[in-house]
């Protein structure tokens, strides 16, 4: 047995039991030591067992307690340098987070990402930390780089007086990747719906997040609802078509996905037409991203999509429903659409819900019933956390 030896005098080649102080080890050491520091009695025994509480064992940087490791910290250019290259190896750096390195590359495990903005919330989505914004503001990435999971609608449209449905506004998914820096975020409005005609409904607002190194991710405004005789308006999603001039003509709905994108953010507004002899029926605005067109004459607006960003499943930019004079108010999509009027006179059709991008409803009535409102959109970022 070897004992009472110094540290520099043990090598792998030590064998049977080393005593150094109150410190035992028995069957030998394997490999060069070239320093220690032991506090207690450690034996073959001890060092088999759990540590006790309060306990720990400390190697350079990385210490080990009962409840823990801390692996301690290095730098982008000390990791890159040759800090750990066994496969499997962990290191902390402070520039980028936890990294395992894969035999070949170092390979991020839990990113150092930090970002304000918008209403946040961790808890809605495990896992997840979610911004969400219904109005403008901006996206502040302080620290690291990551991909982040978008939803950005737009203003839904104004439905027409006599006439069509609003469209909803475009309705974009996507993710892209965010570095250390300021991002606008802009949450489009909705538009106003036509009071008499031959008021001409605006297009919705768009909603967009722009910023240093990335393009402007853009969703197009709903399109204006027709106002009697004239057709829907193209936007993200398409305005329903109005009440046509005459009976048994009809005009069209407006043309969604204005902003040409792949997938398409919305869809076509429906037809209005005359049913003789009464010529009364606006189409619905079409919905938005992968929803449904707007449905023909008296009819409801298109169903719009749903998003789980936030944890939980919610529609969004559901299609205005069209005005009619015979028989009921025809309904708005599901996702914040609202509902068309009916009557001669007809009241007020009902605005699009706010921060859904929802188009409003079309107004019955014969040119003189006011077009609902548009809802305003939404923009929602989540990213892991």
């Amino acid at each position: 047995m070897a004992s009472n030896l110094r540290v520099d005098q043990i090598t792998s080649s030590t064998t049977g039991s080393v005593s150094i102080g109150t410190a035992t080890f028995t069957g030998g050491l394997a490999g060069d030591i070239t320093g220690l520091n032991v506090t207690g009695v450690i034996t073959a025994t001890t060092l088999n067992q759990n540590l006790g509480a309060g306990s720990s064992i400390t190697i350079g940087d990385t210490v080990i307690t009962s409840t823990s490791i801390g692996i301690g910290t290095t730098t982008t250019a000390g990791r890159t340098a040759g800090v750990g290259t066994a496969a499997g190896t962990l290191v902390y750096d402070t520039q980028v987070g936890l990294m395992v390195y894969s035999g070949n590359i170092w390979q991020t495990v839990k990113g150092n990402f930090v970002a304000t903005g918008g209403s946040e919330d961790i808890a809605g989505r495990a896992g997840y930390k979610v911004h969400t914004y219904t109005e403008p503001g901006t996206f502040e990435v302080t620290a690291g780089s990551a991909s982040v999971e978008y939803l950005i609608v737009a203003g839904g449209a104004g439905g027409g007086s006599g006439g069509g449905g609003g469209g909803a506004g475009g309705y974009r998914t996507g993710s892209i990747t965010l570095s250390q820096g300021t991002y606008p975020i802009q949450v489009g409005g909705g538009s106003a719906g036509a009071a008499t005609h031959p008021i001409v409904v605006s297009q919705g607002t768009p909603s967009f997040i722009s910023g240093p190194g990335i393009s402007s991710i853009t969703s197009t405004g709903g399109g204006g609802g027709g106002h009697y005789a004239n057709p829907g308006s193209p936007g993200g999603s398409g305005g329903g078509g109005a009440f046509d001039g005459g009976a048994g003509e009809s005009t069209t709905g407006g043309t969604g996905n204005a902003g040409g994108y792949t997938p398409a953010e919305g869809n076509d507004g429906g037809s209005g037409y005359g049913s003789p002899p009464t010529r009364s029926s606006g189409g619905g605005g079409g919905a938005g991203g992968a929803g449904t067109p707007g449905s023909a004459g008296a009819g409801p607006g298109g169903n719009g999509q749903a998003s789980s960003i936030t944890g939980s499943s919610v529609t969004r930019a559901g299609g205005g429903g069209g005005g009619t004079i015979p028989g009921s108010a025809s309904t708005g999509g599901p996702g914040g659409g609202g509902a068309g009027s009916a009557g001669d006179p007809a009241g007020p059709a009902t605005p699009g819900t706010t921060n859904t991008g929802g188009g409003g409803g079309g107004a019955g009535g014969n040119n003189t019933s006011a077009g609902g409102n548009g809802g305003s959109g939404i923009v929602i970022l989540a990213y892991e956390a």
